[in-house]
């Protein structure tokens, strides 16, 4: 009986292995291809930057920073509340499994609160 199970498992095993790795390099591949597109508009920007009158140039310039600053303190805000949910998430469901061990879900819940507090109170305000 194994023997006859041994085929068809070791088909499905190499088969999952030679699709999941296929999947990382194409993922590679392409997200290095979008990194290089996203260089080459970034310098053509500041090509195109460098002839528009000084002022202009460095108002777009300050602009793109404060929305770079502003998106990244967004993003904190979004994995803390993420965080925060998923660790009160866990603290429910072992605390139905066993309420020994429900506090272990406090520990995304405090990488959570942790990242709220550094995106309000300390993150530059940028």
């Amino acid at each position: 009986m194994n023997e006859f199970l041994g085929f068809p498992l070791a088909l499905f095993l190499s088969a999952g292995a030679i699709s999941l790795f296929t999947f990382i390099s194409v993922a590679t591949w392409s997200d290095n291809r979008r990194r290089e597109r996203e260089a080459y508009y970034k310098s053509e920007t500041l090509k195109k930057i460098a002839e528009m009158p000084a002022e202009s140039g460095l108002e777009l310039l300050r602009e793109n920073e404060h929305n770079a600053f502003r998106r990244r303190r967004e993003d904190l805000k979004l994995g803390g509340l993420v965080w925060l949910a998923a660790g009160i998430g866990v603290m429910v469901f072992l605390n139905a499994i066993a309420q020994a061990i429900s506090l272990a879900g406090a520990i995304p819940a405090l990488v959570g609160v942790a990242l709220l507090a550094y995106a309000y109170l300390l993150a530059p305000k940028g």
